[in-house]
């Protein structure tokens, strides 16, 4: 196991129950409304498609959120996740909301051997997830590996225009890497991207880039044909403090100027030969 594993778990360790006290994770929305789904999956609802009766898997699934939106369309829902205390958070919302989800606690690349070969009809990635990844290629072969013939790819993630913005800039320009590198990208933050006072003392993470060619021809070149993509220009955070304004509807931020200048967040749904 690489070094960028136990770095990042460490802060995503932290990071579980302050994002889990969060209103912009909304554990309590979630327990008083049995509809209420996430802003990332209520943003996807017209591109899932009924997915009711699928057998499904969330992979980096962290405290439950959009696992447990998917388990409201009607999917049956396992998720995955390195990080102990994130799915403690997470089989915790389960327990609070009645639903039945079948959570597992081990690196995202073991997903195979942890459930099984061809064992879903869904793989549901979502945002903020492949940046903690060094290889596109070994990613897609998880995600082939895990699905059944026919079975769905779908991901929602932030677009590599937006992770090689230097975002503390006005305005923002790219100072990072659109191309995977072999060596991560080292950053230092106390703060996370929820509303809180609250800060990491494991502030260290290790991040990858991973630009939209390399990602569609690995899932291409893993028995994957691609069905759908999509480009859009906000995404479900704050990505550019200053710099973006909040759609209040759907819970997207965008450029406050010229916002379709930015591809901000990408959907690409692909199915396994």
């Amino acid at each position: 196991m690489t070094d960028y594993f136990y770095v990042n778990k460490a802060n995503w360790e932290e990071r579980a129950s302050i994002h889990a006290a969060s209103d912009d994770y909304g554990f309590a929305r979630f327990v008083a409304d049995p509809g209420h789904l996430s802003k990332v999956v209520g943003f996807d609802r017209p591109r899932l498609g009924d997915i009711s009766g699928l057998c499904g898997v969330h992979l980096q699934c962290h405290i439950g959120t959009d696992t447990l939106s998917l388990a409201r369309l009607g999917a049956r829902m396992s998720g995955l996740d390195f990080s102990g205390a994130s799915l403690a958070a997470a089989r915790k919302l389960a327990t609070d909301t009645g639903t039945e989800i079948d959570y597992r606690e081990a690196d995202v690349h073991d997903a195979v051997n942890v459930f099984g070969e061809e064992s879903f009809d869904l793989v549901y990635t979502g945002v903020g997830a492949l940046c903690w990844l060094p290889s596109a290629h070994r990613w897609a072969d998880v995600v082939a590996g895990l699905l059944k013939p026919g079975g769905r790819l779908f991901i929602r993630e932030g677009h590599p225009m937006l992770w090689s913005l230097d975002e503390r800039a006005d305005p923002a320009w790219p100072r990072y890497p659109y191309f995977e590198t072999a060596e991560p990208l080292e950053s230092v933050e106390t703060e996370t991207y929820v509303d809180t006072d609250m800060t990491v003392t494991n502030s260290t993470t290790h991040s990858w880039n991973h630009s939209l060619g390399e990602i569609i021809t690995a899932l291409l070149d893993t028995s994957m044909t691609l069905t759908a993509f999509t480009e859009h220009d906000s995404v479900p955070w704050n990505a550019i403090p200053g710099q973006m304004r909040l759609n209040e509807k759907t819970g997207e931020w965008r450029m406050t100027r010229a916002p379709r200048r930015l591809a901000a967040s990408y959907t690409i749904q692909a199915v396994k030969r």
